[in-house]
């Protein structure tokens, strides 16, 4: 031991000696990618409902993004209201419409899975601002005419179309992957298309937004 510090084992990582466990103490959970991006989410979710300022989120990200273990992630959300952070993902939403449209925009809790029946109407998912709290959501789709589906996506969210199948119908996917980017979301989706369409893409500025080189809403 040296300077303060002691070895903590074969990983080649050293604590502070005032920080060892102890004899018989459990260890510190480490942090998985998974831990950060939920917590990140959580703290931009604060900031908007104004518990949080902008100079204490960029403090809390550039320490979220860098913390090791869980207790301390848990740190920076222990003085956030519970209700406004333990927002649960429903199990399964259904959808059917017929002759009309849906829409999910804002700050919407993105459940586990989805199913979608859909008829001469348009089904919108703006993942802009939405509350991801898992790394998958499937969706099950059944599209007859003039159905369309459309994922307004940002980075770090995967729309994968492997599991859908169909005719007269078209599957466009714009691929945002950013290799710098960590993945928050996977979107699967499977089932049928049947003269519909399903339309995956950034969101899109207005001709002023444009014209004034605002960014786009995910930045």
């Amino acid at each position: 031991m040296a300077g303060g510090y002691q070895d903590v084992g074969m990983t080649g990582e050293f604590l502070p000696a005032g920080d060892s466990p102890g004899p018989g103490a459990e260890p510190e959970l480490r942090a998985s990618h998974a831990d950060r991006d939920r917590v990140v989410e959580v703290l931009r979710v604060a900031a908007g409902d104004g518990l949080l300022t902008a100079a204490e989120l960029d403090e809390r990200l550039e320490i979220a993004l860098s913390a090791r273990t869980r207790s301390e992630l848990g740190a920076l959300t222990a003085d956030l209201p519970q209700s406004g952070i333990q927002l649960q993902a429903k199990d399964l939403v259904r959808i059917d419409q017929r002759f009309g449209d849906v829409t999910r925009t804002g700050r919407w809790v993105v459940p586990r899975r989805m199913e979608i029946r859909l008829t001469a109407g348009d089904v919108k998912l703006d993942f802009t601002e939405a509350v991801i709290t898992q790394g998958t959501l499937h969706i099950d789709v059944d599209l007859g005419i003039g159905g369309d589906l459309t994922l307004v996506t940002r980075p770090g969210i995967v729309v994968d179309t492997d599991g859908l199948s169909g005719r007269l119908g078209d599957v466009k996917v714009r691929d945002v992957t950013d290799p710098h980017t960590p993945v928050i979301l996977h979107v699967e989706l499977a089932g049928r298309v049947r003269g519909g369409g399903v339309v995956a893409r950034l969101p899109q500025r207005t001709f002023w937004q444009w014209l004034l080189r605002k960014p786009r809403p995910y930045r």
